[in-house]
């Protein structure tokens, strides 16, 4: 491990202590205040963050072309800013939620509830992207009995990675490093388990990668629950949780992807996203639209523009060759 500077060692203490500070006031507030406070935290973070508004609108530009206005990809892009913050202040709310208590707060719908009772039993594989309140998809679905082995990214500074994770922990999941997950998911998933993923970050096509099609466009994310999906046999069950202007919520469950031996990799991931896109589509103010979704851009796309921020990669065209068979 490397050495930490006195500077940083402070730094990092720093940082803990205010988002220490968050954890300990925000379960105080009424919710609708929690509410309230995202709004103005996620307003002035848009005005403050150049590079990643500018990142937002530069994508809310490419995936959208002239269906919006100037004006109306800032809208877009100021509310995505300010659903991030409610999702991260509502993680800390979530001292607030025990037992049956968040259905004063969410409703639950699931496309078919048997499926769901299955899976109690036999274990799944449950993906969600970063919309909505990715956090209380989690939450929502510990409280109701499923314990998730969970893969998270640490954080730089490893005190906020213990904070969080002790959070996430609390409905009853386990939070794992990414470094060894496939085995120990694979472990977990036999014996009955559930494992539980955040799929639509793009990852280096050097990892364990597939390219799928998002917004008409090309980009690099992970195949982990893929590659668990074709080894356990298990169903694959989309779902997300979709915030409303009353401050509540709506967990959608969809129906559970099932996938012959002869899929690939690459087609589990994109039917998994083709859930996914028509609900942003419609509400595009719940992604994580300042994150750089599209970062290779395709050597032979013809007709797709791309983001500015989009450049060549030779793995990348590695990874896309040897899908398409060539």
């Amino acid at each position: 491990m490397p050495k930490i500077s006195v500077w940083k060692r402070a730094r990092y203490r720093v940082e803990w202590l205010a988002v220490k500070a968050l954890a300990v006031g925000i379960p105080l507030l009424p919710h609708r205040l929690v509410i309230a406070c995202a709004n103005g935290l996620g307003g002035l973070a848009y005005y403050a963050d150049k590079r990643g508004r500018g990142t937002a609108l530069e994508n809310l530009r490419v995936a959208f072309g002239d269906r919006y206005g100037d004006p109306e990809r800032r809208r877009v892009a100021k509310q995505a800013y300010q659903s991030f913050a409610r999702t991260v202040l509502d993680q800390f709310w979530t001292p607030r939620v025990t037992g049956d208590s968040y259905l004063k707060y969410c409703d639950v719908h699931m496309d078919d509830e048997s499926q769901i009772e299955a899976a109690r039993k036999t274990g799944a594989i449950w993906v969600t992207p970063h919309y909505g309140n990715f956090e209380w998809t989690v939450l929502v679905m510990g409280l109701r009995g499923y314990g998730f082995t969970i893969v998270a990214q640490e954080f730089k500074n490893p005190l906020l990675t213990d904070l969080f994770t002790a959070n996430r922990e609390a409905p009853g999941h386990t939070v794992i490093p990414q470094r060894g997950a496939m085995l120990r998911l694979l472990k977990n998933l036999k014996a009955g388990g559930h494992a539980a993923f955040l799929t639509d970050l793009t990852i280096r096509p050097t990892k364990a990668a597939v390219v799928i099609r998002c917004f008409g466009r090309k980009t690099c994310v992970t195949a982990l629950h893929a590659g668990l999906a074709r080894r356990t046999k298990l169903p694959v069950i989309p779902g997300i949780c979709m915030p409303r202007p009353d401050g509540s919520y709506l967990l959608r469950g969809f129906k559970a992807l099932e996938f012959s031996d002869a899929t690939s990799d690459a087609d589990i991931v994109q039917a998994c996203w083709d859930v996914f896109e028509p609900f942003i589509l419609e509400h595009p103010e719940h992604w994580l639209w300042m994150y750089k979704h599209w970062r290779y851009l395709p050597a032979d796309d013809p007709g797709v523009e791309y983001p500015a921020y989009a450049t060549p990669s030779k793995a990348f065209e590695k990874v896309t060759a040897s899908q398409d068979g060539n």
